[in-house]
């Protein structure tokens, strides 16, 4: 028969405790997890590879600055794609915390909560068919167009705030993707498709059919994106999220990371 394997004295067994209390501890805050998703037709925002085929993009990169900032933060689901109508009743129905790159709306305003500061700006531009002469330098010119200033838009995003705001009588904003604008823009359904940079030109390119496009060179409209947590996320989840785009605009990684995508 084996001798009986000594017994370990509280002192240890006490410090052993401690010890599995703290590696506990630290699992649970490393585990810290921020559901989002990839937003649909938001290119550079989130767009995808033509190499690997994952989600890449600004809001991609920010997500990955912020979890370099503060490694007690992950964020899960950004690879999943999601129309913007659908995160919006994720996030109303606790299903996901967070959006990345929303800007201020009266409706927003009052259904979420924006987290730090400014993420990046974007800048608003109607798009024209290559062989349409029209030249626009504000929105008197596109309302003086009468029955032929249809605008195209995509559903569900600020654009669509931006041309009722400007008095855009006939908008269009049945389609909820820039290819699906684009090909009505071609097929003459819409006088302008009205879009966003940075990235125009290459989400354009990537409809297939951006040289028979022309964007036109007045900017129309600016808009500044935040980072938007639903009402029931916590106030330290809010504060580590703040503290840590705080950290990442002090050090000028916002900007680097909005003028990579140019």
């Amino acid at each position: 028969m084996e001798p009986p394997l000594p017994r370990l004295s509280a002192k240890f067994r006490h410090a052993g405790v401690l010890v599995s209390a703290l590696l506990l501890c630290g699992i649970v805050m490393a585990a810290t997890e921020v559901r989002t998703a990839a937003q649909v037709g938001t290119e550079p925002k989130f767009q995808t590879d033509a190499g690997s085929g994952a989600v890449v993009g600004i809001c991609i990169d920010i997500m990955r600055a912020i979890e370099r900032q503060d490694p007690s933060l992950s964020f899960s689901g950004q690879q999943d794609w999601q129309p913007l109508t659908r995160i919006y009743s994720a996030m109303d129905h606790a299903r996901l915390d967070a959006s990345c790159g929303l800007s201020h709306s009266p409706e927003r305003d009052k259904k979420y909560n924006y987290v730090g500061p400014v993420l990046f700006s974007i800048r608003y531009h109607l798009i024209a068919r290559l062989d349409d002469p029209v030249s626009v330098s504000n929105w008197d010119d596109v309302r003086k167009l009468g029955p032929d200033n249809i605008v195209l838009a995509n559903r569900g995003f600020a654009a669509v705030t931006i041309l009722e705001n400007a008095g855009v009588e006939q908008i269009d904003s049945g389609a909820a993707s820039p290819q699906l604008n684009v090909q009505k823009l071609l097929a003459r359904r819409g006088r302008f498709f009205f879009h966003r940079a940075p990235g125009l030109q290459a989400t354009l390119n990537r409809t297939g059919y951006g040289s028979k496009l022309r964007i036109l060179p007045t900017e129309m409209a600016s808009s500044k994106l935040y980072f938007v947590v639903g009402k029931h996320v916590g106030e330290n989840l809010i504060v580590r999220l703040r503290n840590a785009l705080l950290a990442l605009e002090k050090s000028g990684e916002l900007e680097r990371i909005a003028n990579s995508w140019e």
